[in-house]
C-alpha cells in the first residue's frame, strides 16, 4: 500500500514546484506587458500623469476581471492543460498588438486634436483595450494556481498559506518584470521587440507545460508575426509638424524622439531649412536649429522668428546699465537639443560658461548629432551638459549664474517640483547678485494665461520683482530678478539703445513692440490669481487638465 502512494506524493511535489515557477514567470509577463503600455502610447498621447492614471486604472480593472474569471473557471475545470492554454493565448494576443496598435493610436490622436474631450477619452480607453485580452488572461493564472494546489481535501487546512505563497511569488515576479522591462529590455531592443519577446516567452512557457508538440504552432505563429512586422515596419509615425520630413526617430528611457527637417517660406519667397526636435505626441517643437547658421555663423541666423528660445538672452537687461560683457554664465534646466545654449554662445562668445541640464541622455546625443550642439568641444570649452534631474542638479551645484533658464514646462508635462516656492528659492540662491531667473511658460493660442499666472504668482512670492515678455508666438517668458531693478521696462529700453549686437537688438525690439499679448511689463502681486505652489500643494496637473479641456471645447465651438 505504501509503495502505491509514494509515487503519487512525489508527482504532486514536482507539480507543485512547477506550478509555483509558472506563477512567478507569469508575474514577470503580466507587469512586463503593462510597462510596455505607456511606451506604446507615448508617441501619440505623451506620458503625462493623466495618461499614467488611465494605464494603471485600466490595468487594475483587467486584473480584477481576470481574478474573478480565473477563480470561476478553475472551480469548474481545475485542469493543468487549461491553465497553460490560457498562458499560450495570452502570448499570441501580445503578438497581434503591434499590427493593430498604430492605426488605432493614430485615430485616437486625431480625436484628441479634432474632437471633444469626451471623444478623446473614449478613444484613449479604446487604445487601452488593446491590452485587455493578454492582461486579463494572465491575471487568471493566480486564482487558477491556488485552485490547483488545493486539489485535495486536506490541502484546505493550508489554504491561507497556499494563497499567500502564490500571491507573494506572483508579486515578486511582477517586480522582476517591471525592472527587467524598463531598465533592460526597452532600452536595449525597443518597445515592439519587447512585446514580441514577451509573446514568445509566454507561448514557450505554455508549450513546456502542455508537453504537446501540436502546440508548436503557437511558437511558430509568434515567430512569423515578429518577422512579418520587422519586414513591413517603417517609422512609428510621420513627423508632427507642418512642412516637415522625418529624418530620424528614437526611443529613450523617457521619450519617443523625432528629428525632422522643416522648410519655412518667408513672404519674400526665401525658403529657410531647419532641424526641429519633436517629443512624444508632438504638441510642440522642443528645439529648432536653422541650418543657414552653418554657412554664416551669424547669431541672427540662430533666431527662431520670435520663438521662446530667443528671449532668454535678453532677460538680464531689466537691470540698469547692463552690457553684453556683464553676462558671463548660464545654467539651463531643460536643455533639449541646445537651441538656447547655441544662441548664448553665438551672442556672448565661446568663453561663456554654460551648464545645461537635460534628464534624457538620448536627447543630448541627438542634439550633438543633428543640431550641432557643441558641448565639450574646442569651440565651446565651458559648455557642459549634465544628464540629471534639474532640481537635484541645482541643489548639488556650488556655482552661481547670471542667468538660470527653465525650459522644462512643456504642456501637458509640467514637473510639479519645478514650479514651487521651494524650487524658486533654490534657483534664487544660485543667482549672482544681478542674476535673473527665466521661465518659458506655455500658453494656448487662445491666450488662456492660467498657467502663466500661476507660475508668476509663485515667483512673485520669492523674487522682489517679476516681469513678463510675451513672445511673437503664444508663449510667455517670466523673469524673476534677484534684487530690485526699479522700473525694469525703462531700464530695458535704455539698455537697448546702447547695445550694438544685432541679434540682441532684434529680440529686444520684439519684446517691447511685437508680443502676441502685449509688450514687456511687470507682474505685480495684485495681479496674482493663484496661491503660490508649494512642494506640499502644487495642483499643476489639475490646472493643465482644465486648459486642455477648455481648448478642446473652443475647437468644438
Amino acid at each position: 500500500m505504501a509503495q502505491e502512494t509514494l509515487p503519487s506524493h512525489e508527482t504532486a511535489t514536482v507539480d507543485d514546484r512547477l506550478l509555483l515557477t509558472v506563477v512567478f514567470l507569469a508575474g514577470i509577463g503580466t507587469l512586463g506587458i503593462e510597462m510596455v503600455m505607456p511606451r506604446m502610447l507615448a508617441p501619440f498621447f505623451g506620458t503625462s500623469q493623466p495618461i499614467w492614471a488611465v494605464v494603471i486604472g485600466m490595468t487594475l480593472v483587467y486584473l480584477a476581471i481576470g481574478y474573478r474569471l480565473g477563480g470561476a473557471l478553475a472551480d469548474r475545470r481545475p485542469d493543468w492543460r487549461l491553465l497553460f492554454q490560457l498562458i499560450g493565448w495570452a502570448g499570441l494576443s501580445c503578438a497581434i498588438i503591434p499590427f493593430i496598435a498604430r492605426p488605432i493610436l493614430g485615430l485616437a490622436q486625431g480625436a484628441l486634436r479634432n474632437v471633444a474631450a469626451g471623444g478623446f477619452l473614449a478613444a484613449l480607453i479604446g487604445v487601452i483595450i488593446l491590452f485587455a485580452v493578454p492582461v486579463i488572461l494572465m491575471a487568471m493564472v493566480g486564482p487558477f494556481a491556488i485552485r490547483l494546489q488545493l486539489r485535495r481535501a486536506d490541502d484546505v487546512e493550508h489554504a491561507g498559506r497556499t494563497a499567500g505563497t502564490i500571491s507573494a511569488l506572483s508579486t515578486i515576479g511582477s517586480i522582476a518584470g517591471t525592472f527587467l522591462t524598463v531598465l533592460v529590455l526597452i532600452p536595449a531592443i525597443g518597445v515592439t521587440s519587447t512585446l514580441f519577446l514577451f509573446a514568445g516567452f509566454l507561448v514557450v512557457l505554455s508549450l513546456i507545460g502542455l508537453r504537446d508538440p501540436r502546440r508548436l504552432f503557437l511558437v511558430l505563429t509568434v515567430i512569423l508575426l515578429a518577422g512579418a512586422y520587422q519586414l513591413n515596419t517603417g517609422a512609428i509615425k510621420a513627423a508632427d509638424c507642418r512642412n516637415c520630413r522625418l529624418i530620424a526617430e528614437f526611443e529613450s528611457d523617457y521619450n519617443y524622439i523625432q528629428v525632422a527637417e522643416q522648410e519655412v517660406t518667408y513672404s519674400d519667397g526665401v525658403v529657410d531649412r531647419r532641424r526641429v526636435l519633436i517629443l512624444n505626441e508632438g504638441l510642440a517643437l522642443h528645439s529648432i536649429y536653422r541650418l543657414k547658421y552653418r554657412e554664416t555663423g551669424d547669431p541672427l541666423d540662430l533666431l527662431t522668428d520670435g520663438g521662446p528660445w530667443d528671449y532668454f538672452s535678453v532677460a538680464p537687461y531689466l537691470y540698469p546699465n547692463t552690457r553684453p560683457e556683464d553676462v558671463r554664465s548660464l545654467a539651463l534646466l531643460g536643455a533639449a537639443a541646445g537651441s538656447i545654449a547655441q544662441q548664448f554662445l553665438a551672442i556672448y562668445g565661446p568663453d561663456t560658461v554654460i551648464d545645461a541640464v537635460e534628464i534624457d541622455r538620448k536627447i543630448s546625443d541627438v542634439g550633438r548629432r543633428y543640431f550641432d550642439m557643441a558641448d565639450g568641444t574646442a569651440q565651446a570649452p565651458y559648455f557642459t551638459t549634465y544628464n540629471e534631474d534639474a532640481r537635484y542638479w541645482l541643489a548639488t551645484t556650488d556655482r552661481q549664474y547670471d542667468v538660470i533658464g527653465m525650459d522644462a514646462y512643456h504642456q501637458p508635462y509640467i514637473p510639479f517640483h519645478l514650479t514651487t516656492v521651494e524650487f524658486f528659492r533654490e534657483v534664487r540662491a544660485k543667482l549672482t547678485p544681478r542674476g535673473v531667473a527665466v521661465v518659458n511658460a506655455g500658453r494656448p493660442a487662445s491666450g488662456d494665461d492660467r498657467l502663466v499666472n500661476a507660475l508668476a504668482s509663485t515667483m512673485i512670492a520669492v523674487f522682489p520683482q517679476v516681469y513678463i515678455i510675451d513672445t511673437r508666438f503664444s508663449n510667455a517668458i517670466l523673469i524673476g530678478v534677484n534684487q530690485p531693478v526699479g522700473d525694469g521696462v525703462i531700464n530695458f529700453i535704455e539698455n537697448a539703445t546702447q547695445i550694438d549686437e544685432p541679434a540682441l537688438q532684434l529680440v529686444m525690439y520684439w519684446s517691447l513692440y511685437e508680443g502676441s499679448f502685449g509688450p514687456l511689463r511687470e507682474f505685480t502681486p495684485a495681479m496674482a490669481q493663484f496661491q503660490p505652489f508649494t512642494d506640499d500643494h502644487a495642483p499643476v496637473e489639475q490646472l493643465i487638465d482644465g486648459l486642455i479641456f477648455s481648448e478642446v471645447g473652443r475647437i468644438d465651438r
